[in-house]
């Protein structure tokens, strides 16, 4: 039978029809003229960055304006160009400069735009593709119907998707941006899980209740009417809206029946891979190194997670904030309804941000005392909320029926009471594998009564305590196969650095040592987790290294390697071969790095620094001041505010100095100045003020 024949009985017909284009570059309709595309540089003329800066000054001066010809942003090819730099750099590592663009390049990447401004992208389309990436060959030979089946059932995104998502990221991120509440904190620039951390020590003391929630269902299936009536509230721009709604629609293959034939296919495979060693090619990705790789087995439960909708890809995040954020607001409303202060409350007494709280010890909320002021506290990370309740256990469960409420009726998602708990601080809550908790104390509080007299008197309080997991963390050290057992721990050789030198080997775990530390950076018990880790890891590789080096137990190679293992294990017993240390000094060996925090005194203390209560990331800091200093009314302001204040301003000192000396002459200005200095220490010191 004949391979056109055979073509026939695939169910993606339309899709055949563009093999033979695959060989030669695509042409279409809407393609620019032969003028511009001799010289593609020319359609180059403005610079991206400044394009991006301009808007998002625009959003952060007018956050409620809407949006309705974006299409405009998407004609510009510079815009193309820098999503096209980052979509390489992402596949390859580096990025490249705009002026090593081929010209080839340029063009595919003009008739991807026009293609998109005309409407008539198509998400997934892996048979006509308009650029392709760095890495993928260009296809000069006829398709087989194995090689045309794989390119069809492949689960990689073409290039080009990919290169579309990024230029709708870089426009629509800082129009949604400040529509954002500041209680949301994943996927968004300048915020992370340790500003959550941050936040938690620094706004929910004194809170009893805790509605610990799980939405992330809405990560998995999301209605796209929903998406898409978020989106209108900000862009009105059809052609945008249909794209995206497109790529939301777009089927992709990621189901479980197929992934069951995939492994079927491959059992054979998959024997051959034990043995043999595969070489990876020049072009192909390098793997990630092996403490990343083991940090990442770390993640907690509330970052696991991401959202992945249709063919949108990195877009997704940003649209899953976009209708989460409602959320977001209702939550706003309902913690200012609730808010009743009390003045016989040392913490919060007329309003929700007076900052009456110490700033020294802000943790610090008073346990005892007949009224207390009824208030509450929200937070999200991704598809997880914390919402911390001041008040009776009734309040915490009436407010979880109004969220499972509006979930229903906004998102489309049915959420029963094990989706959002209700916990007592007394037991402690985990949220991104810290436990959030309290701690009694008895402080001596002295003040001076009357008469001058001092009291001393003990009081009582509770401390906001924000702890590691050390159970979590043991946990995930078993996944790792670095450890055995629950109660007491026992560490297992690291089987994965088997085959790799002593230097390699600590290396590697030293920048895992460093990254899980930074990790638990403002965890109370800091000092105590990584101390843990760094046991498991020094006892992991010492058992390692006695198994390679056949010393048969740790106490030897501690013996030999010293306690940090910075000693080479194997020293060359010929004395006509040279010693590790000569080798060293020779270049022709690495340097042994020590196992870092093998001592308690090396380990970092949590770091304490005060975090404000009301913060924002520093670029929007930046450019609310930037905003400011080019709105003329705020130097209208400032002028008045200076003058009721009766405050001189140096620049007029300084237009009155030159006035006098335009006016009166060098000489009679000296007099005054300078008394009896003479005339050339008062010129000196009028042009130094001029």
């Amino acid at each position: 039978m004949l391979l056109r024949t055979k073509f026939k009985h695939l169910p993606c017909t339309k899709s055949i029809r563009y093999i033979s284009h695959l060989s030669r570059k695509p042409r279409h309709r809407n393609s620019i003229p032969l003028s511009q595309q001799q010289d593609p540089h020319a359609l180059l003329k403005e610079d991206p960055v400044e394009i991006l800066s301009n808007l998002w000054i625009k959003t952060f001066s007018q956050p409620q304006n809407l949006f309705t010809n974006i299409t405009g942003f998407l004609s510009k090819l510079d815009l193309w160009v820098l999503a096209y730099q980052r979509t390489y750099a992402h596949f390859t590592g580096s990025f490249p400069p705009r002026n090593a663009l081929h010209s080839h390049v340029l063009s595919d990447l003009s008739s991807l735009r026009n293609t998109v401004i005309h409407g008539k992208f198509l998400w997934n389309a892996k048979t006509h593709q308009l650029i392709r990436g760095p890495n993928e060959k260009p296809i000069t030979e006829q398709l087989s119907r194995r090689q045309l089946h794989n390119i069809l059932t492949s689960k990689t995104p073409p290039f080009q998707d990919t290169v579309v998502q990024q230029v709708l990221l870089m426009i629509l991120e800082p129009i949604f941006e400040p529509r954002f509440s500041s209680k949301s904190h994943a996927f968004r620039p300048g915020r992370n899980p340790h500003t959550v951390v941050r936040t938690i020590r620094s706004n929910f003391a004194g809170y009893l209740w805790f509605l610990k929630g799980d939405i992330s269902e809405v990560f998995d299936d999301v209605d796209v009417n929903v998406v898409m009536g978020s989106l209108e509230k900000a862009v009105k721009d059809k052609k945008v809206l249909n794209l995206i709604k497109s790529g939301l629609r777009a089927p992709v293959r990621s189901r479980l029946g197929e992934e069951e034939d995939e492994e079927e296919k491959n059992s054979k495979k998959r024997k051959q891979g034990r043995t043999k060693k595969r070489i990876l090619n020049e072009n192909d990705r390098k793997p990630d190194p092996y403490w990343l790789r083991t940090f990442f087995d770390f993640a907690p439960q509330e970052a696991a997670k991401i959202p992945n909708y249709g063919c949108c890809g990195i877009l997704s995040p940003l649209l899953a904030n976009v209708f989460l954020s409602e959320l977001d607001h209702m939550m706003e409303q309902k913690i200012v309804e609730f808010f009743r202060p009390c003045e016989r409350d040392a913490i919060w007494k007329y309003s929700m941000d007076d900052g009456c709280h110490n700033p020294a010890w802000p943790e610090f909320v008073p346990s005892s005392g007949k009224e207390k002021t009824r208030k509450m506290d929200f937070i999200r990370f991704g598809g997880h909320f914390l919402v911390g309740i001041r008040g009776p256990r009734q309040d915490a469960v009436e407010m979880r029926k109004e969220i499972i409420e509006f979930c229903e009726r906004i998102f489309g998602v049915r959420l029963d009471n094990s989706k959002i708990e209700v916990e007592h601080i007394s037991r402690g809550i985990q949220f991104l594998d810290h436990i959030i908790c309290r701690r009694v104390i008895y402080p001596t509080l002295r003040y001076t009564a009357s008469g001058g007299n001092i009291v001393s008197e003990k009081g009582i309080g509770t401390l906001l305590s924000v702890a590691a997991s050390l159970q979590q963390c043991i946990r995930q050290f078993r996944k790792l196969k670095l450890v055995k057992g629950d109660r007491d721990p026992e560490p297992l050789p690291c089987t994965p650095m088997l085959y790799s030198g002593q230097a390699h080997t600590n290396s590697q775990m030293n920048k895992f040592l460093e990254t899980m530390a930074e990790w638990f950076r403002y965890a109370d018990n800091r000092r105590k987790v990584v101390g843990f880790c760094a046991y498991v890891v020094r006892s992991s590789l010492a058992k390692l290294y006695a198994a390679r080096y056949r010393l048969k137990s740790r106490a030897k190679v501690y013996k030999i390697a010293s306690r940090d293992l910075s000693r080479p294990l194997r020293e060359h017993t010929n004395n006509s071969a040279p010693e590790y240390s000569d080798l060293l000094r020779m270049g022709l060996v690495d340097a042994i790095e020590g196992v870092q925090f093998s001592r308690t005194s090396s380990i970092p203390s949590c770091d304490y620094t005060p975090f404000p209560r009301n913060w924002i990331p520093d670029h929007e800091k930046v450019l609310c001041e930037y905003i400011n200093l080019q709105d003329p009314k705020f130097f209208c302001q400032l002028h008045k505010s200076v003058k009721q204040h009766g405050i001189c301003l140096p620049q007029d000192e300084i237009s009155d100095i030159v006035w006098e000396y335009k006016t009166l002459g060098v000489r009679s200005l000296s007099q005054r100045l300078c008394g009896d200095k003479g005339m050339e220490n008062a010129s000196q010191e009028v042009m130094a003020a001029s």
